[in-house]
């Protein structure tokens, strides 16, 4: 098996770097959206006063997600309009 060639130059180092800060930025960014959305649904379930708060924090943090590059735009839609059908259905 081939070994790993070795950063030798700066450019390498720096990229090294900046993909570790990267990395760190998206991982917390991630980890924001996954609890927002379980806030949503747990709001959504049990039918709390604040649920419409609650879906209006996870729009704005999975927007913000998009604008950062983090998650795909698709991707936001399709958990913001499953979240809203889950909030529909309860209303009924």
């Amino acid at each position: 098996m081939a070994e790993k060639k070795k950063i030798v130059k700066r450019k390498g180092l720096k990229n090294v770097r900046k993909t570790k800060r990267r990395r760190t930025r998206n991982l917390l960014e991630k980890k924001n959206i996954k609890l927002a959305m379980k806030a949503a649904r747990e709001a959504i379930a049990k039918n709390t006063e604040t649920v419409i708060d609650t879906l209006k924090k996870t729009v704005s943090v999975l927007d913000k997600a998009v604008t950062k590059g983090i998650i795909h735009l698709n991707k936001a839609s399709r958990l913001k309009s499953r979240m809203f059908s889950a909030y529909n259905k309860t209303k009924k």
